[in-house]
């Protein structure tokens, strides 16, 4: 059978896995043939149904306070005063590493976490049947669609000089938070832009400037009280490309 040799290569490509080449060729195979996108699209929602089963349980900050407290008390250690004295400045070091190391590593969580569910929802879209609910190439048609859909306004990029093409758009949600989804062609690839308010939680959180999910790039910064998100299989230049003219249409 005919997609049998693309059906091996679904669980790579909607984790990010294939060379930008072949992961090309599969997206365009999906938008001909439904059957490749329903199977990627089944293995992207389970993938992300794991993701949420596994926050589920995290446990609170309250709860690592007391946790923390609880072993804090019973392991506490009686020192002579003198001893104390040198002690104290070494542990106070050893105890800000430690809390800086800890720091960068729940940054790093946080990015990939998020950077992980803009890569499920760039490849559940194109897996789609109906990638975009606003289909046209009319920014101006484009941007007055999601009036009154997201409590956020924004502006979008004149495209004309450029070798960009907007596809169009959908309502999406980004760690719980609702946002807008734009889908822009450029040559054979499709890139994905998502607008999310900055004050929306965890997201406050991240660092701006590119970053790398895999095979897939991605462009993060504020703008406006706006988070914007810039992710394809592309390379780093085109995202910087499709960036910078939303940066100027700020």
């Amino acid at each position: 059978m005919a997609c049998e040799a693309w059906v091996e290569k679904l669980d790579a490509y909607v984790d990010g896995e294939l060379a930008s080449s072949e992961a090309s060729a599969l997206s365009a195979h999906m938008r001909e043939c439904a059957a490749c996108a329903g199977e990627a699209l089944q293995r992207v929602q389970m993938k992300r149904a794991l993701a949420a089963a596994g926050k589920r349980y995290e446990p609170s900050a309250q709860l690592r306070a007391r946790v923390t407290k609880s072993v804090s008390t019973r392991r506490r250690w009686k020192f002579r005063w003198q001893w104390l004295v040198v002690a104290v400045p070494a542990v106070m070091v050893l105890v800000v590493s430690i809390l800086v190391n800890l720091s960068v590593q729940r940054e790093k969580a946080l990015g990939q976490r998020v950077y992980s569910e803009l890569t499920d929802l760039h490849v559940a879209a194109l897996a789609s049947a109906t990638p975009v609910d606003v289909l046209s190439t009319d920014r101006h048609t484009v941007k007055p669609w999601f009036e009154g859909k997201l409590p956020f306004t924004f502006n979008l990029p004149e495209l004309q000089g450029s070798e960009f093409t907007l596809l169009g758009g959908r309502v999406t949600y980004l760690e719980q938070t609702p946002g807008a989804h734009l889908i822009y062609q450029l040559r054979k690839h499709r890139i994905s832009v998502f607008i999310v308010p900055e004050q929306s939680g965890q997201l406050a959180k991240l660092p701006s400037g590119p970053a790398s999910a895999l095979s897939f790039n991605l462009q993060s910064w504020t703008q406006n009280g706006l988070r914007y998100f810039v992710v394809g299989d592309v390379s780093a230049d085109d995202i910087q490309a499709l960036s910078k003219l939303f940066h100027n249409a700020g």
